[in-house]
């Protein structure tokens, strides 16, 4: 049977995910180097494996909405004054995710939190976990459109499902008790069964002004910081410096030959 039928016939049985071209490739490969009929058949479903893998990273990866981010060898860990590097490098072999423990990235605007958050979302999809990155304020906006209770039951599973959610920018807007009651929902669901990474220039007792008079408000604290690990950033906005550079007018060359202007009487 020709090589063109045989990889027709092969994704006729279901190596739907491997390119033609590259079925191809491997039976042309295996023919000229005599491969045994079982090393063909490893082969052929390492191929269709690595491309199921690449297809589930990339469906999983648009589903997560990571957005565009630094990565981390771009990261300038001598910027901060105050960070605990060692315990980010931790956090990326993602133990805490077997754990169902949290994470807390916590400092001023502007000095990296998000792009942490992004970088390890990242790592969580690359070793096979479900990720979802939202602001707190585009989850409450999408929870609180929803028309009916089973409509919003059938979208809070946005949030509580993915082995990984991300929560950026907690602290920047306040939100009402309606709000409060929807973000405590979430975290109080995912509780002790998956993980949750948060970003806020807020310490926990100044969470109050964020949900000012939710009375859910120590309960959501106290699930969160259950098992939660605290990377404090202490640094200037990295925006602001880039800002600043931007801004500086290019020195101007002294000339030597000008001659001072005579003064006028």
């Amino acid at each position: 049977m020709p090589n063109d039928d045989i990889a027709d016939q092969l994704r006729a049985l279901g190596l739907r995910s491997s390119p033609r071209e590259a079925i191809l490739a491997l039976i042309a490969h295996a023919t000229k180097h005599q491969h045994s009929p079982a090393q063909v058949c490893e082969a052929l479903v390492a191929l269709e494996r690595r491309e199921r893998e690449l297809r589930n990273l990339a469906s999983r990866t648009k589903d997560a909405a990571l957005g565009v981010f630094k990565p981390l060898d771009q990261f300038d860990w001598n910027h901060p004054r105050d960070i605990d590097r060692d315990l980010f490098q931790q956090l990326l072999a993602l133990d805490f995710l077997t754990e169902g423990h949290n994470v807390l990235l916590r400092g001023p605007s502007g000095v990296g939190k998000t792009t942490l958050a992004q970088n390890l979302g990242h790592a969580a999809l690359a070793h096979g976990y479900t990720v979802r990155f939202t602001t707190l304020a585009a989850a409450i906006a999408d929870l609180l459109k929803q028309e009916s209770v089973p409509a919003l039951e059938r979208r809070m599973r946005r949030y509580v499902a993915p082995s990984l959610l991300i929560v950026d920018e907690i602290g920047y807007l306040p939100c009402d008790r309606q709000s409060a009651d929807l973000f405590y929902n979430i975290i109080s669901r995912r509780h002790g069964r998956v993980s949750t990474i948060v970003t806020t220039n807020l310490a926990f007792k100044q969470w109050s002004t964020v949900f000012p008079g939710a009375a859910c408000v120590g309960a959501l604290v106290d699930r969160f910081s259950h098992h939660c690990h605290p990377v404090d950033i202490d640094a200037d906005s990295w925006r602001n410096k880039e800002s600043q550079t931007f801004k500086k007018p290019p020195a101007q060359p002294r000339h030597t030959n000008d001659k001072p202007k005579a003064p006028k009487h």
